[in-house]
């Protein structure tokens, strides 16, 4: 047998190697990185054609290498860490939308829990595990870490596809990002009272809270303005990683070059796919995905702020880097300078839970119902309907064939929705359920097959239109004898900016609505009281206001 010696000699490998590098290349990667690769490679180099024997005693790179040079960050992640830490928030409409995201996002965390499938997932890694001054679980005894404590309140939050929502190119609910923020501020808090210094000895404010998500939900909106994840197959919740290790980067006393740290290793961590959110695998992984990434962020951030570097050209780096591997080549455009904007214009989803691309069209058929009823007929009467709407609705919630086998069918099918309403005047979350009464209606699986979605071109340019972002939909009911309904159009929903007013006693009573099951009347009145004090509320520091909420014991399978 040839010695590797012999081998290595007599065979010139020169042209396989470069042609097997070149082939382990990404199918993104553009013919310029193939190039450039190629050039890298045939560069000449000296060699020996004997390597240097190799000894225990020799120095290793760690003893023998300066420490890294600088290197320049993507102007990206630069701009997101001077907003964190230069920004000053001074947008009264911002703090007064934030204080309502706030409570509406904490009652729809407190009704998850009402829901086996989310409760299940929740508590310590081990149980029985208590962690002093540890993050506590609203609603429950838990007191975690920080980072499975962001892992519950995130996955709570979401659980029900409730809470606050943003759509643009890309779609999201940035008040996800709570689930992170708000196990930090406690943590520290709780950690610093007993005599810790972490985050240069702050105790944070319930303010400070409504800061973080403003600044959170500015990255995660600003992002998602102009940049689709969805057509490259990524799911939303990337955003709410960064968003997330941004600001929980600050809280921690990080400086503005670890919060770039922060921001480019939330880059460089594994993406989540949105298979999970679509046919033919469609699955509860969707509701606690945001919990994932909330608890990721903070992983990250703890990481950082023990001296784990970051990775300067992320997004950039030819072949390698987010834009080569899983953007198609592209940069992130942007439309506008970081500032409170999102906070602003976010919407509420106020009336119903479901999808919001959906939530006109509910509200069309709660119309309908209405119509119906009034002329002596119901659902039973209705031949088909034609539901006119933009293009991300098709592409997400038209599921008019497919089988509903599961509660994440169900909450993301408009077809099932709008049938829900046509038959019973409601839409509950336990509307869902397998085995409730509209999971299991034969009218309502026979009506959801003839409800058609067709685009309407101008609904579609309205949606990204900056200075409308409406989200319509317009029903129109054929019925069993020939005659039709007039066309109902509802562009707006309650929880829009355009109706923010009208929306906030709704948001209140929803918020109420959620407390009820977990704490006596007392309370509640005490919760909503405080919640309506802006001045109070804001300057309560975060772990007495958390405390108000935690159990201790769970009420709920």
């Amino acid at each position: 047998m040839l010695s590797s010696t012999l081998l290595y000699k007599a065979t010139p490998l020169w042209q396989c190697a470069v042609k097997s590098a070149t082939s382990l290349l990404p199918r993104t990667a553009t013919p310029s990185s193939r190039t450039s690769l190629r050039r890298q490679l045939l560069v000449p180099r000296k060699t020996s054609v004997m390597a240097t024997p190799f000894s225990t005693q020799m120095p290793t790179k760690k003893d023998t290498l300066a420490a890294r040079p600088y290197q320049e960050y993507d102007s990206e992640i630069n701009d997101m860490a001077s907003y964190i830490h230069n920004y000053t928030i001074d947008s009264d409409l911002a703090l007064d939308t934030a204080r309502f995201v706030f409570l509406d996002t904490l009652g729809c965390g407190l009704e998850a829990l009402r829901f086996k499938a989310c409760t299940k997932l929740l508590g310590p890694m081990v149980e029985g595990t208590v962690v002093p001054n540890g993050t506590r679980v609203l609603g429950t005894p838990y007191q975690l870490d920080p980072v499975n404590g962001a892992f519950n309140i995130g996955a709570m939050i979401r659980w029900l596809d409730y809470n606050d929502c943003w759509l643009a190119a890309e779609w999201g609910h940035p008040s996800d990002n709570l689930g992170g923020i708000l196990a930090v501020a406690d943590w520290i808090n709780r950690t610093n009272r007993a005599g810790g210094n972490l985050g240069n000895g702050k105790i944070f404010t319930v303010h400070d809270v409504l800061e973080g998500m403003i600044k959170a939900h500015e990255i995660q909106g600003c992002l998602a303005l102009e940049n689709s994840f969805n057509k490259v197959g990524l799911d939303h919740v990337v955003l709410v990683k960064v968003a997330t290790a941004a600001v929980v980067s600050k809280m921690l006393g990080l400086t503005e070059a670890q919060t770039r740290d922060c921001i480019s290793q939330a880059w460089v961590d594994g993406q989540s796919l949105r298979t999970y959110r679509h046919s033919p695998n469609t699955m509860s992984r969707k509701s606690w995905a945001a919990g994932d990434a909330c608890q990721r962020a903070v992983n990250l951030a703890l990481k950082v702020s023990k001296g784990e570097p970051g990775v300067p050209t992320v997004l950039s780096a030819p072949i390698w880097g987010f834009y080569d591997v899983l953007f198609q080549g592209r940069k992130f455009e942007f439309q506008r300078p970081y500032s409170s904007y999102v906070m602003e214009n976010v919407l509420f989803k106020v009336s119903y839970p479901a999808e919001f691309h959906s939530q006109t069209a509910i509200e069309a058929a709660q119309k309908i119902y209405a119509q119906l009823k009034g002329i002596g007929k119901s659902a039973e009467d209705v031949k088909e309907i034609t539901i006119r709407t933009h293009e991300a609705c098709i592409r997400i919630i038209d599921k008019q064939f497919k089988a509903m086998d599961n509660f994440a069918d169900r909450d993301h099918c408009i077809q099932y929705m709008v049938s829900v309403m046509l038959v019973f005047n409601r839409l509950e979350a336990t509307d869902y359920t397998d085995g409730s009464e509209a999971a299991e209606s034969p009218l309502i699986e026979s009506l959801r097959k003839r409800i058609k979605c067709v685009e309407d071109p101008q609904f579609t340019q309205d949606y990204h239109d900056p200075s409308l972002r409406t989200i319509a939909n317009a029903l129109t009911v054929t019925l069993n004898d020939g005659s039709s309904l007039p066309e109902v159009k509802v562009e707006a929903p309650l929880g829009h900016k355009l109706r923010r007013e009208e929306a906030k006693p709704e948001i209140l009573a929803k918020y109420q609505r959620h407390l009820r099951p977990h704490y006596p009347e007392e309370k509640v009145t005490e919760l909503v009281k405080l919640g309506l004090d802006a001045k109070r509320l804001e300057a309560m520091e975060i772990d007495q206001y958390v405390d108000l909420y935690v159990k201790d014991t769970m009420d709920w399978p």
